[in-house]
């Protein structure tokens, strides 16, 4: 069950409540290059993201935030360090939300500033507690940075807004060390019922963090806790979105695109099923509808995986593999025509459902 929580507007997101769990991810160009990062925004707008945070460093950024705010299809939170001017800045230039930190962000008169701004502008704040930059006064009372301090420094931030009368707030624990996260979020949510950002910080590189996001997220999401994430990972931020979505996939909560079934290959593979799925998975992700495509080497259990998936195939001898729709064996390819022949029949299955789930929206008018 999923934990409930109050909802609140990210622009014109719901976050929290009974919304679906938003993927979110952040933008590495320089901000105040808005033709840069707009082309980056697109594409991640394409791979599914739901909100986009930006970096706001410096005056030049800020400036830009409104033709990127103008140009972008998804809500901009602003993300704010040190300077809390930015934050105000960034109100007034359009963005959806405001990132802050806690531990960095300065006084309670310019955390009062920021909150002015950000209900004069219909801002929702994020409140992003880390473990790498805790308040020193936290710090020096449980010596080190523990699920504790982390829950403290948020809750102490959330009274600095409750008793400013804002309430369109979510927070975020994050953490690199997955258990000290994991921790934190798990206290945090019974403390709390505002929305939870989720996230395992500074997670590392593309396999190493797909691996810890996959392992801290996807416990909490297990669990009930989360109405937000992003995947931190040093790739490219459309990557960050796909694995977040590949991880709310893998648990039934959301689903977009293609889910591919696929095995690990051996030797009896009748096509090589590594550099197939590779290219299926690069070739597929226009498709936004969800469906299920089950790529499998050999007989073995591809008939049985086939039969639960939208389209699927077999391999076979002699290059003539079997071909399933909707579970039932329906005819062959031969290697050579193996790929652009699935990638037309999930275009054309992705069509079908489409046209489908529009007929009762059109009887419903």
């Amino acid at each position: 069950m999923r934990r409930p929580s109050r909802q609140i507007m990210v622009g014109n997101v719901p976050v929290g409540g009974d919304a679906p769990v938003t993927v979110q991810t952040m933008t590495n160009t320089p901000t105040s290059d808005p033709r840069a990062t707009i082309d980056q925004i697109r594409r991640c707008e394409e791979a599914g993201a739901d909100i986009i945070r930006v970096s706001c460093p410096d005056v030049e950024s800020t400036a830009a935030l409104k033709q990127i705010v103008r140009a972008s299809r998804v809500p901009i939170v602003a993300d704010i360090h040190f300077h809390y001017k930015r934050a105000l800045e960034a109100a007034d230039a359009g963005a959806a939300c405001l990132r802050i930190n806690p531990g960095n962000i300065g006084s309670a008169e310019r955390v009062n500033e920021v909150v002015n701004a950000a209900k004069a502008n219909g801002c929702a704040i994020r409140i992003g507690v880390n473990a790498g930059s805790l308040e020193k006064d936290l710090l020096e009372k449980y010596g080190e940075p523990c699920p504790e301090a982390l829950v403290e420094s948020a809750l102490d931030h959330i009274k600095l807004l409750q008793d400013r009368d804002f309430h369109e707030f979510k927070v975020a624990v994050k953490a690199s060390d997955v258990f000290l996260a994991v921790a934190a979020y798990q206290q945090l949510a019974e403390a709390v019922d505002c929305p939870l950002h989720l996230g395992i910080t500074e997670a590392g590189g593309f396999v190493g963090g797909t691996v810890k996001s996959a392992i801290g997220i996807g416990n909490l999401l297990w669990f009930g806790i989360g109405d937000t994430l992003r995947v931190s990972l040093s790739a490219e931020p459309e990557e960050e979105v796909r694995v977040g979505f590949e991880i709310l996939k893998a648990l039934g909560i959301r689903n977009r695109g293609v889910r591919v079934v696929s095995c690990p290959s051996c030797a009896r593979q009748g096509f090589d099923v590594i550099r197939t799925v590779q290219a299926l998975e690069e070739r597929l992700t226009h498709i936004r509808t969800p469906m299920s495509l089950s790529v499998l080497g050999c007989v073995v259990n591809g008939p049985g995986e086939a039969r639960e998936t939208d389209i699927g195939i077999t391999g076979g001898g002699n290059g003539k593999h079997m071909v399933y729709l909707s579970g039932v064996t329906d005819h062959h390819v031969q290697d050579a025509d193996m790929i652009d022949h699935i990638i037309r029949l999930v275009e054309a299955k992705a069509a079908e459902i489409e046209a489908a789930n529009e007929q009762p929206a059109v009887a419903a008018e």
